[in-house]
């Protein structure tokens, strides 16, 4: 039977996250990540620089409610000159310990790292070029962010291929290529993750709601089988509608699956690479983080 560790004591738990991006240096750019659960909460800012290299400038940490071991607050700060790509996961983790909440840290830092991929720093006449059309907005990513092609369905050749054959709309602007001087709140990002334990079964709930993406996830799981009996989800929003859409139906795949230790790592192929959908990876997969 499934006994997640989040539910000691009580039979609901809930995490938030709010974030923003602010254009507050020439080179760089400013993250600002704020998660909060039923026992503690934080703030980290982070200024760096965007695509391609992601270094980190300057990292803060700051305790806001509940226990955070001072160890966290400056092992976070030595993630100045850190690059945001591949193997950060371990550094964070190395770098913040294992004191009282660490595990909100690194988890803060995997938010900022996301939002990294968000907002580039184009010349501004470059930046404009969004306002042409889908498939601009298209190019555009692929030019800000080298790491995007084959990332997920809308940037694979399939999902290229999608452009020339119907009705696409986009939601990014040309504010989040190329912000203003000074801009602040050029992105925006919410989060809410919930566990629940009722009726047997096990209800997890995630959303994420920003300037181009809208995501709202429910998993159902039965407790003495520990089987996934229900996954939907909703997407009012999306970068890139009539694309981003094609691959979302594969959530649903989930239903029958067993919520085991490898769940997790099962769902990259099912869910995410070049034929799923990164957005609804990351989200699924933080989400059954909670089971842990």
């Amino acid at each position: 039977m499934l006994v997640p560790a989040l539910l000691a004591g009580r039979d609901r738990y809930e995490r938030r996250m709010r974030a923003c991006i602010d254009n507050l240096h020439d080179d760089a750019l400013t993250h600002t990540v704020r998660i909060s659960d039923d026992d503690r909460a934080l703030d980290v800012v982070v200024v760096a620089r965007p695509a391609p290299s992601y270094v980190i400038r300057e990292a803060r940490l700051t305790p806001v409610g509940g226990r955070i071991a001072p160890s966290v607050v400056s092992g976070f700060a030595g993630l100045a000159g850190v690059e945001m790509v591949g193997g950060l996961t371990r550094r964070r983790a190395d770098a913040v310990g294992d004191g009282d909440g660490a595990a909100l840290a690194v988890d803060a830092m995997i938010e900022v790292a996301r939002l990294a991929r968000q907002v580039a720093k184009m010349p501004r006449a470059e930046g404009e070029q969004a306002a042409s059309g889908a498939l601009a907005c298209w190019v555009l990513d692929t030019r800000g962010w080298p790491d995007l092609p084959d990332s997920c369905f809308t940037y694979s050749a399939a999902g290229r291929a999608l452009f020339d054959t119907r009705p696409v709309a986009a939601a990014g602007v040309p504010d989040l290529y190329s912000p203003r001087p000074g801009q602040r709140a050029v992105f925006e990002r919410s989060k809410r993750a919930r566990l629940e334990r009722a009726d047997g079964r096990l209800r997890l709930f995630h959303a994420m709601h920003d300037n181009v993406h809208g995501f709202e996830l429910t998993l159902e799981i039965d407790l003495a089988s520990a089987t996934v009996v229900r996954a939907e989800h909703v997407t009012p929003r999306l970068p890139y509608m009539g694309v981003c859409s094609e691959p979302q139906r594969r959530f649903a795949t989930l239903v029958g699956e067993t919520a085991d230790s490898g769940l997790r790592k099962r769902i990259q192929t099912t869910l995410g690479g070049a034929a799923g959908c990164a957005q609804l990876y990351d989200l699924t997969s933080d989400a059954l983080k909670l089971l842990a």
